[in-house]
């Protein structure tokens, strides 16, 4: 493959993860571009034409929203993954909303191309559907965690999951974006975040929240991080570096 294609699919992972022949069934037909916070790339509804996949440290979480204008996350989904048409064929009414939180670049790709490039490969479709299972055990786990864990543990869960994605402790996380996506009140939120200050586990600014301690907020937090991470390593074989950080996909390291 000529370098300007292979640097094509360079800063996602699950992209980066395909073999030559199966780059080529979709190199053709990616789109790159860039997308702001708060932009929303589908909303419950509507027909998912395209598949996004986020570019290195791009973040989207998919949201429910309610008839009161609250939401609640249900996945975060950065640059070892895509949204939109993934478990589905695409063109299918959306039952969630996907919002960008993150700002920077992306690829896309006509959700049709998608469904032929994998009844193409089957090696391409084994890679999609461990990767469609890893983000429906993540979407799973995030209702139970809503349902049953402390909000201290659920929003520790929050911040290390998205620091995974980032590959940074420095989180650019507002009190307000953190309040929604755990679906609570930034009143009663800034009271959660000073006790996790207290306890020496965050550090708080304006526009960003830190961790300050990985172990000591991994320990800290739900056992619902630790699931979703292993299954990502079991199914999807996903690599973590020291700080958390998913660094490649791998499925042949699934049994490892």
């Amino acid at each position: 493959m000529r370098s300007s294609e292979a640097g094509l699919f360079e800063g996602n992972l699950l992209l980066e993860a395909l073999d030559t022949n199966d780059r080529a069934l979709l190199a053709p037909y990616l789109e790159r571009g860039q997308r702001v916070r708060g932009t929303v790339l589908f909303r419950a509804g509507e027909d998912v034409s395209h598949v996004t996949f986020p570019l290195n440290q791009t973040t989207v979480t998919l949201v429910s929203r309610m008839r009161d204008g609250r939401m609640v996350e249900t996945a975060t989904v950065g640059h070892e993954g895509a949204v939109g048409g993934v478990v589905s064929h695409g063109y299918l009414p959306a039952f969630s909303e996907a919002v960008v939180q993150v700002s920077g670049a992306v690829l896309r790709l006509d959700a049709e191309r998608l469904t032929r490039a994998r009844a193409a490969s089957p090696s391409l479709r084994d890679l999609f559907v461990r990767y469609a299972d890893c983000l429906l055990a993540q979407v799973l786990q995030s209702v139970a965690c809503n349902a049953v864990h402390p909000i201290e543990e659920r929003c520790l869960r929050w911040l290390l999951t998205f620091q995974d994605r980032l590959g940074t402790p420095v989180l650019p996380v507002t009190q307000e974006m953190l309040a929604e996506m755990l679906g609570v009140r930034r009143t009663y939120l800034t009271g959660v975040l000073g006790a996790l200050q207290r306890r020496g586990l965050i550090s708080v600014r304006r526009g960003q929240i830190t961790i300050l301690d990985c172990a000591k907020a991994e320990h800290s937090a739900c056992e619902c991080y630790g699931k979703v991470r292993h299954h990502f390593r079991s199914v999807l074989g996903a690599v973590y570096a020291e700080n958390g950080a998913i660094v490649a996909v791998d499925p042949t390291r699934q049994h490892e």
